[in-house]
């Protein structure tokens, strides 16, 4: 087996990628790629950095592939045909060693501790992690509910104070919603450093929809937000669900849950997920109460410090 490293992605590489996420979301009934991870195979996008790993056969068929972002942050996958034989613990030795390079030439801003995600928490990555002296540094919750005839769907949700509510409004609201994004997630590793480029890729996509992007203000200010998302099978999702800080225990993000469950179910939708950290206690409780429960979990790993990986 040889394993490429590429910084600048080309058709056969997506090409590979795309099939390898298909293959083992059909295999683990979960993708093992993040939307950023597939956002960065788009011809043109901007990738800040990020380095691509495809693992060949000896012949040159694909069989791996890993995507390492600018922050230090992984992800891989092997071909479902081509398991238990080396592969995945090859491409974590080279992440690694590429990790350490990227921090050492000064273009990672995370330091040089790889962390790498697995989606869905599938026992061959947790087999792999502790055989490799990784361990569990973060958790993420994907919380589902179901918008039955229990949901007040009718209902009209009331806003504390003079909170008004309207859409995302494309070529206005880019700049302000930046910077409440930051301001609502400046402790959170990935959301809180989303950027303008990282914002129009996403309202590019075919499932942006500005109606379902939904902006609290108080006085002409944005206090608030809930940017909801539909998947092409028929999910609904909270997608981006912020509040600021100032206006935290005020009821404001209960009610923008609610509006943005509103408008899914008024559009149909019967089913809703979201994700959260499993250690945000004071979102878990308002999530718990609204009827979620945990459907999947997503784990992060990083090497053990006692091992000097």
């Amino acid at each position: 087996m040889t394993i490429e490293t590429i910084d600048q992605l080309n058709d056969q590489i997506r090409i590979a990628a795309g099939a390898l996420q298909q293959a083992a979301l059909a295999a683990d009934g979960t993708a093992p790629f993040s939307e950023q991870a597939v956002l960065s195979w788009a011809p043109g996008a901007d990738t800040d950095g990020a380095r691509h790993l495809l693992a060949r056969t000896a012949t040159g068929i694909p069989v791996g592939y890993a995507y390492l972002d600018a922050a230090g942050s992984a992800e891989f996958a092997v071909d479902p045909a081509h398991r238990r034989q080396g592969h995945g613990r090859a491409l974590l030795e080279l992440l690694h060693i590429e990790a350490a390079d990227a921090a050492a030439g000064g273009t990672l801003g995370a330091g040089p501790e790889l962390r790498i995600w697995a989606h869905g928490d599938h026992p061959a990555a947790r087999a792999l992690a502790a055989s490799a002296g990784y361990r569990v540094v973060r958790e993420l919750l994907q919380l589902r509910r179901s918008l039955d005839e229990q949901f007040p769907g009718g209902a009209d949700v009331k806003f504390p104070g003079e909170i008004t509510v309207r859409s995302f409004q494309p070529g206005v609201d880019e700049t302000a919603w930046l910077r409440l994004n930051a301001k609502a997630f400046a402790q959170h590793p990935e959301q809180g450093r989303t950027t303008l480029a990282d914002l129009q890729a996403r309202m590019a996509q075919p499932w942006f929809d500005p109606a379902g992007f939904l902006i609290a203000e108080q006085d002409g200010t944005m206090v608030g937000f809930h940017w909801t998302k539909v998947h092409p099978d028929g999910l609904g999702e909270v997608y981006v669900l912020g509040v600021d800080p100032e206006r935290h225990g005020g009821g404001l993000g209960r009610a923008l849950t609610l509006a943005g469950l509103k408008h899914l179910y008024d559009r149909g939708l019967r089913t809703v997920l979201l994700y959260v950290e499993s250690d945000n206690a004071p979102a878990l409780a308002v999530y718990h109460r609204l009827g979620f429960t945990t459907w999947k979990t997503d784990v992060m790993y990083a090497p053990n410090q006692v091992n000097g990986r």
